[in-house]
């Protein structure tokens, strides 16, 4: 519900705009808005279940969430509906990372793995398929559904949580307000995401703005680690990094997620723009990616307890990148089939590089450290969806424009348009017709050029891996009962 909420909104924009009177650029903020929160929020997690308990916190957001997701839902202006989204991404920060927390606490070592594997499942799933459910509830009832579809879902865990859960909370701590590095936490993630979401309409650095809020981002982060290692009660534990399982295995992360994120956006956006394809058929041919990782989920748990991690997740990301190189084939021409496929065959792989890597980054850290260990996690996760969504964007739109340029100096434009108009073509149809091809082949040609910079960070990821120690059990992830 959490992770499908941080994109279901991406293909209602254009309703709510027009329903809110709008621009598709102030649209945007209803993204940015709950990106920005979750961010920031999502490594305050073992501080602040320390502080009221994991069970109370899971259970507190999950009801936060559900009340800011009807006011959403009932929003009647665009300042009412950012600030219930803002809401939502605070105390939905909460409940990714504890959830993984509490599945820990709920199966024994020998299933841990097993249940890392469904939770590791949830982060594809939901994307593949918000655009489904967003397309599908916003073309036949309206954008408001998108959010008072969460109302349901929170009532019925909310339930599950007050009959199951209650007995594995965890002890309290009162502990101290780190003041200063909440603000600087604020300053560092929250400059950050707006220069890359910014940073595409804005001409980067070549805008003051843009290079303000970098300087600004940049200086705080900086202050915040040297306050935080130094601080008696952070809000943020950076002192788990000294585990090199845990820093090597969330840098290959932030890599190798950042790389399959950016082929996630830029196919569905190739599809609609260039092939003709509605936001639903572009979710479906995604959301083949999740039906496989379901498919092999099962396996991998089983392997993972059986081989060191690390071989399977360099195996999951090595396997990732030769499918990131089987779609640099690809053309203007290819159907339904010949894009979909990869995807599928993509799936195969992808969680036999998350769950050992997930595995990887909780085995790392000591018992008492899994709560802020996980938040790490899951602030990595969001912060490489935010990197992924912008730098692939640019990257893709640089690349049309020079694929473009060179098509244009490789034609012959006076000859193609004679023999257009030898065929009954006007000169204004057919300078427009030769556009369109111009415009089609370097758009795909730039699609092609990303597929290849992503096969490369996997690899890269792939490698950086194995600096990471082994872990020394072999049964499942450590956790306390």
């Amino acid at each position: 519900m959490v992770i499908l909420d941080l994109t279901i909104a991406n293909v209602a924009v254009p309703h709510i705009a027009a329903s809110l009177g709008i621009t598709l650029e102030q649209g945007t903020w209803i993204i940015t808005s709950y990106a920005v929160a979750e961010a920031i929020c999502v490594p305050l997690t073992g501080w602040v279940a320390g502080r009221f308990g994991s069970v109370r916190t899971f259970m507190a957001s999950m009801l936060g969430f559900g009340t800011f997701s009807f006011l959403c839902g009932i929003s009647v202006s665009l300042g009412m509906l950012v600030i219930c989204r803002i809401g939502q991404g605070i105390v939905g920060a909460f409940m990714m990372p504890l959830s993984q927390t509490l599945l820990l606490k709920v199966f024994p070592p020998d299933k841990q793995n097993h249940a890392m594997g469904l939770w590791a499942v949830t982060t594809l799933l939901a994307p593949a398929l918000s655009p489904i459910f967003g397309g599908y509830l916003t073309d036949n009832y309206s954008w408001h559904w998108i959010f008072l579809i969460n109302i349901p879902v929170v009532l019925l865990c909310l339930f599950a949580c007050w009959r199951l859960v209650r007995p594995l909370e965890t002890e309290r701590r009162i502990l101290p307000v780190d003041v200063i590095g909440l603000v600087l936490l604020i300053l560092a993630v929250g400059c950050l995401q707006l220069v890359l979401d910014l940073g595409r309409t804005h001409d980067w650095f070549g805008d003051p703005m843009i290079g303000a809020l970098t300087v600004i981002s940049v200086v705080s982060f900086l202050f915040f680690i040297v306050w935080e290692l130094t601080e008696d009660h952070p809000i943020v534990d950076l002192r788990v990094l000294r585990h090199r399982g845990l820093s090597i295995s969330l840098l290959a992360l932030f890599i190798s997620f950042s790389a399959y994120f950016a082929g996630f956006i830029i196919v569905p956006q190739w599809q609609q723009t260039s092939l003709g394809y509605t936001a639903t058929q572009a979710g479906l041919s995604s959301s083949f990616t999740a039906i496989a990782a379901l498919m092999t989920a099962p396996i991998v748990a089983m392997l993972a307890p059986r081989f060191d991690p690390r071989l399977l997740a360099s195996g999951g990301i090595v396997w990732l990148a030769a499918l990131a190189l089987t779609r640099t084939f690809w053309t203007t021409d290819s159907d339904f089939w010949t894009l979909t496929m990869p995807q599928f065959v993509q799936g195969l792989g992808m969680t036999f590089f998350m769950i050992p890597l997930l595995g990887l980054t909780l085995n790392a850290v000591d018992e008492q450290e899994i709560a802020a260990a996980a938040g790490l996690q899951s602030f990595v996760r969001t912060i490489a969806t935010a990197f992924a969504t912008s730098l692939s964007l640019t990257y893709w739109g640089d690349s049309q424009r020079a694929a473009r340029n060179d098509i244009v100096g490789e034609l012959q434009p006076d000859a193609l348009q004679t023999q257009l108009s030898g065929i009954g073509f006007s000169p204004e149809q057919a300078r427009l017709m030769l556009n369109n091809m111009v415009e089609l082949e370097a758009t795909t040609l730039a699609i092609i050029h990303v597929f290849w910079a992503t096969s490369a960070m996997l690899l890269i990821a792939a490698a950086l891996i194995w600096l990471a120690p082994r872990p020394k059990q072999s049964g499942g992830m450590k956790m306390g009962h």
